[in-house]
């Protein structure tokens, strides 16, 4: 993709993430969301859903990328938001970070109360079942990046009925009904 620093390391189910993130998310409780940056087109201003989404956490950046039907990295301080994407010179596009998303402005400057893991387990078996999103929970409300069926997708508010809560702290989960 042309991002300086990203090497993705893409995991499957909720186990396998919560041992490999499980505790530095869970740590990133009582940090603000002091900023975040998704991949944007120039031409458009289109969000490219299939780059990482970038939240920092009063300076411990989190990167969350879901990939195929099944697959999320979460990686650590390693993209440079400010380093120009390289890679794209014969494409019609030109891929730029972008600081600016009406979804995530309103957690900027919140304090960050939980991160729990969401694992989509419907009563009917889907193409999406046993996809893991990632849950931000703030005071004035929750933001989860969730597998949007080989790309991101964000949502805010409550969540979907046929999530299930995975929480990774010591206390019991509240996150947003």
């Amino acid at each position: 993709m042309g991002i300086s620093g990203f090497e993705p390391s893409f995991l499957i189910g909720v186990d396998a993430i919560r041992r490999a993130h499980g505790s530095r998310l869970a740590a990133l409780a009582g940090r603000r969301l002091t900023g975040f940056a998704l991949v944007r087109f120039a031409e458009d201003g289109d969000w490219f859903a299939d780059c990482p989404v970038v939240l920092d956490f009063d300076g411990i950046q989190v990167e969350v990328q879901h990939w195929k039907f099944d697959e999320l990295s979460i990686s650590w301080n390693t993209i440079d938001t400010a380093v120009t994407i390289a890679g794209w010179e014969s494409s019609e596009f030109t891929p730029r970070w972008s600081h600016s998303d009406e979804r995530l402005e309103p957690f900027v400057g919140h304090e960050l109360r939980e991160v729990t893991l969401l694992e989509w387990l419907p009563p009917e078996h889907d193409l999406a079942a046993g996809t893991v999103a990632v849950e931000f929970v703030f005071a004035g409300g929750c933001l989860r990046i969730v597998n949007g069926l080989d790309e991101n997708s964000i949502e805010v508010g409550a969540a979907h009925l046929d999530f299930v809560r995975h929480g990774l702290g010591h206390r019991p989960v509240r996150g947003c009904r």
